[in-house]
């Protein structure tokens, strides 16, 4: 999509903004991303996909500043997911994403509460409903973009957040986050939560309602704060406050501890939530994706969930994987209504596996998934928010089109399986020349040093730019060349399921064949 289709798509949220505010959501498309492909199904979904986000950028509420909407019919911004959709979008619109970010922050109770939303009806604080850290997101968005103003604002709303939880969602003195009541974990018609009240009393987060099994020790919701943790770490030392960073590592080891030691049941291989009478709530849900996106399991743990959970066609990784309840647990929901955390695969969740898979080394199985998604998303064309994980099939009725999530889904992915992506250290330079989206296929982006990255489609092979200088060429099978920031190559990884055979061609270097297994690291 070029400069002029990406404006098309933003003239109706451009006419609505302040001046201020319009001029950098121009200069924003000057930079953004371009993707072309010669592929026409392809070519319009992703296209379709950038519009439907377009289209998402609204101004909320009591915040002056435009964000990222979930769309469909949730009309505003919520803590679980809004930060890190607006970061997954930071390349298109760096002002969306600190304005997704900060709506929190100033909406902020004195008390240390965030918000659990934002929305056109209300700002709620009724549950706490968190599952990427809002931490994380902020502290990776103000080290990419270099602003100071976000860090020093993130390290206070954060760190206020952090003993919030601690002083009203730690009431059986564990340590561990407690869930009060569904929303909490944004699990809306889940077998998990079977028999709970959606939201606590008189939407006040502090209390739950008298209900024997309340509280809940949550492996999730501790997960999320553990991440958190870390990121204030990190922040703490951009800040020179080398004290208190000490102090955020040692708090997020002890909950981590905690996790592993409380709530992981190693016969089932599973994470489950404890109740208050001590029984454990044996529903298999996507609890498990998400501590692995916040890295809680070491390789050993996560290898022995993967392969008994994960990755095992008969629980989650149906056709269209990640299913939201293992589709061999008795509550998994059929037929699947709509909103349904009781099976359905959550465009979510496929979403936040960009958070793990690579970084449990499973590059070669997450380019299956990615493509399953795009396949249904393909086929469909509506951006609907969760899909049947057997079939494919988008459920209609109340999930209405153009749901956000969906839309970065067809974005995020595209990318990750024939673009250069940017990581915190390294470029990630994604080679498939025989996907069905190659012929002609180019990318261009801007590193957040302003260097340009390029890839070229031709013939059997990929042509890797930075800056207008080559870095090399990919030919043959599907491989990542990992780089430094400034193009020097480091090494290469098996994308695909399977063995590829590669020739990697880099600049001032004889050629040289490669055969890769699935998921293995090669030095170059």
């Amino acid at each position: 999509m070029d400069r002029r289709a990406f404006l098309a798509g933003t003239a109706a949220t451009l006419a609505t903004l302040p001046a201020a505010q319009r001029a950098l959501a121009e200069a924003a498309a000057d930079s953004a991303p371009v993707f072309t492909t010669g592929n026409a199904g392809w070519q319009a979904a992703y296209d379709k996909a950038l519009a439907v986000l377009a289209g998402n950028v609204q101004v909320m509420p009591y915040v002056s500043k435009p964000v990222l909407i979930e769309g469909s019919v949730y009309k505003g911004i919520w803590q679980e997911c809004g930060p890190h959709e607006s970061l997954v979008y930071r390349k298109f619109r760096p002002d969306v994403a600190r304005g997704s970010h900060l709506t929190f922050f100033e909406l902020q109770r004195a008390d240390g509460q965030l918000p659990a939303n934002n929305k056109i009806a209300e700002t709620s604080f009724g549950q706490i409903q968190m599952v990427v850290p809002i931490a994380a997101t902020a502290w990776e968005l103000a080290l990419a973009t270099g602003d100071g103003e976000l860090l020093q604002a993130a390290y206070r709303a954060c760190s206020a957040w952090d003993g919030w939880l601690m002083r009203y969602r730690n009431t059986r003195g564990t340590g561990l986050i407690e869930g009060f009541c569904t929303y909490d974990t944004g699990h809306d018609n889940s077998p998990r939560w079977a028999g709970m009240p959606n939201q606590c009393p008189n939407k006040d987060a502090r209390t739950h309602h008298p209900v024997a099994s309340l509280p809940r020790l949550c492996p999730d919701l501790s997960a999320t704060v553990y991440g958190a943790r870390r990121a204030l770490a990190e922040m703490a030392t951009a800040l020179g406050k080398r004290v208190e960073a000490d102090r955020w590592t040692e708090q997020a080891e002890q909950i981590r501890a905690l996790i592993l030691n409380k709530l992981w049941v190693g016969e089932d291989a599973a994470f489950y939530d404890l109740d208050a009478q001590g029984q454990f709530v044996r529903v298999r849900s996507d609890i498990l994706s998400r501590v692995c996106g916040e890295h809680v399991v070491d390789r050993k743990l996560f290898e022995a969930m993967w392969t008994r959970q994960l990755h095992n066609p008969k629980a989650f990784w149906g056709k269209y994987p990640l299913s939201s309840i293992a589709m061999d647990d008795p509550t998994f929901v059929r037929p699947i209504p709509a909103n349904s955390w009781g099976g359905a695969s959550q465009a979510l969740t496929a979403l936040r596996a960009g958070r793990w898979m690579d970084h449990y080394g499973r590059a070669a199985e997450f380019s299956v998934m990615m493509n399953r998604w795009c396949e249904a998303i393909q086929a469909d064309m509506t951006f609907r928010q969760q899909m049947d994980p057997q079939t494919g099939v988008f459920t209609a009725g109340e999930d209405h089109p153009d749901y956000s999530p969906t839309a970065l889904v067809m974005v995020d992915y595209t990318w990750r399986l024939m673009g250069a992506c940017e990581e915190a250290d390294a470029l990630h330079w994604n080679a498939r020349p025989r996907h069905t989206a190659a012929a002609g296929a180019r990318f261009t982006a801007s590193t957040d040093a302003g260097r340009g990255m390029e890839m070229a489609y031709s013939g059997t092979g990929v042509d890797l730019r930075l800056s207008g200088k080559p870095i090399g060429r990919i030919e043959g099978g599907a491989a990542r060349l990992v780089t430094d920031k400034a193009g020097a190559p480091s090494y290469l990884v098996g994308i695909e399921p399977g063995t590829q055979r590669v020739t990697l061609r880099l600049e001032g270097r004889k050629p040289r064949r490669i055969t890769l297994s699935a998921n293995e690291r090669v030095l170059v």
